[in-house]
């Protein structure tokens, strides 16, 4: 995985997420040119070189970003000595000839992960402002470095596996964790629910799309079996059923807003069972106190 994290803002928000990624210090960062720091000390003084250039960069909007800070994960039991090496080749290979960087390895977690923070403003004066595409070729870098060090890495698009809900964003996974409701889970529950309780279903023309390219996508793979399967080879009949099995085991086409409102309806039917029976339970409880009638 090769995510965007977010982006500091402003001198004080990059001090504390260069604090966030080191530990305060305590653990060792590298730098693009090679060189690794520890301790406070270390950190102290990368914070003012950055801020110190901040100051120089007269073209920045008040809101514009100093660094744009990124995540590079492999799955849990995935060799963390080479999730670092691939890490420190992806960031050479791709911001190295033209941005200041520094990378952190994290393994307080069963999922590897290295995080990269990347000074926005490049030596050429031009500054960095990824797209899905620069994400895309990112992801297959990443791999690429991976698998030279042995590492089974594919870096496939979400879609084309079948998942169409796509990842939530650093600041909202962070409020869910301090058991936060963030806005865009409010106003979202807010609007299935009315949904539900009015017994009505809102159209909205991407969730038409979406299945619509994912109906295609698996058609695809399945065309694929197909041609596999009319080969006279028998290695290609095997790999046929593999891509059919692959296909088979898709998730359901399912955005995050049908999967909460399967699981605000699977709620209301869930309590309105429970009152039913409660009301059954109190009605049955009366009957055996009365004396029957002769």
């Amino acid at each position: 995985m090769v995510k965007i994290t977010g982006r500091t803002k402003g001198v004080g928000h990059l001090k504390s997420h260069l604090a966030y990624i080191t530990r305060n210090g305590e653990l060792e960062a590298e730098t693009e040119q090679g060189a690794t720091m520890g301790g406070r000390s270390g950190l102290k003084d990368l914070q003012q070189r950055w801020e110190d250039d901040a100051g120089l960069d007269n073209k920045r909007r008040r809101d514009g970003s100093l660094s744009v800070n990124i995540i590079l994960s492999m799955p849990a039991g995935t060799d963390a000595v080479a999730v670092k090496d691939s890490a420190r080749a992806f960031a050479i290979e791709t911001f190295g000839y033209n941005h200041d960087y520094v990378f952190v390895q994290h393994l307080d977690n069963k999922h590897p992960h290295v995080h990269l923070t990347v000074r926005s403003l490049g030596h050429d004066g031009k500054r960095l402002n990824p797209r899905k595409a620069d994400l895309q070729a990112w992801r297959e870098r990443f791999a690429g470095e991976l698998r030279l060090r042995g590492i089974a890495a594919e870096a496939t698009p979400r879609r084309t596996r079948g998942r169409v809900r796509k990842a939530n964003r650093g600041a909202v996974l962070a409020l869910r964790k301090r058991k936060i409701t963030p806005d865009v889970d409010r106003l979202a529950r807010k609007e299935v629910l009315s949904e539900v309780r009015d017994g009505r279903t809102a159209e909205h023309p991407w969730d038409e799309q979406i299945k619509s390219r994912q109906e295609a996508i698996r058609q695809r793979y399945l065309d694929y079996a197909a041609e596999l399967q009319r080969s006279g080879a028998v290695a290609d009949h095997v790999l046929a059923r593999q891509v059919r099995q692959f296909v088979k085991d898709m998730p359901a086409v399912e955005t995050q807003r049908h999967a909460l409102k399967n699981e605000l309806s699977e709620f209301a039917s869930t309590r309105r069972r429970g009152a039913e029976q409660g009301v059954g339970k109190e009605g049955r409880e009366k009957t055996r106190g009365q004396e029957p009638t002769r």
